[in-house]
């Protein structure tokens, strides 16, 4: 990527960051998911710091910060792409259309309010 041989157009470079680099960080990770309160800021900044790597090799966007770089590609931090798909899941699994996680959550009559969610068990 560092190559000086290819353009580094922002619509080409997201192209490859789509493709290639995001899908591997973003393998399986609502199993793995680091969280903070667990010790896990490390893990977290080094995720984030690919993806703000990436972005400082895009023409034009390079030197602005990070916040504004992911404006302007349309992208999200990490951390936010992984609460999206934690979600995402929730939302499946609450409107019964997965099979993991049956009974995991309660529902009130009406299946508008969240009575109870019951703690995993993992040893």
């Amino acid at each position: 990527i560092h190559s000086h041989t290819y353009p580094k157009e922002s619509e080409i470079m997201l192209r490859i960051y789509k493709a290639i680099i995001r899908p591997k960080l973003e393998y399986c990770v609502q199993l793995w998911c680091p969280t903070a309160h667990y010790g896990n800021w490390t893990t977290i900044l080094e995720l984030e710091g690919v993806q703000r790597r990436f972005t400082r090799l895009i023409n034009g966007i390079g030197t602005l910060p990070y916040s504004e770089r992911l404006d302007r590609l349309g992208l999200t931090t990490l951390a936010e792409r992984r609460i999206r798909g934690d979600l995402i899941e929730t939302f499946k699994m609450v409107n019964n259309q997965v099979e993991y996680g049956k009974g995991l959550f309660k529902l009130g009559r009406s299946r508008r309010n969240l009575l109870t969610h019951k703690t995993a068990n993992v040893n």
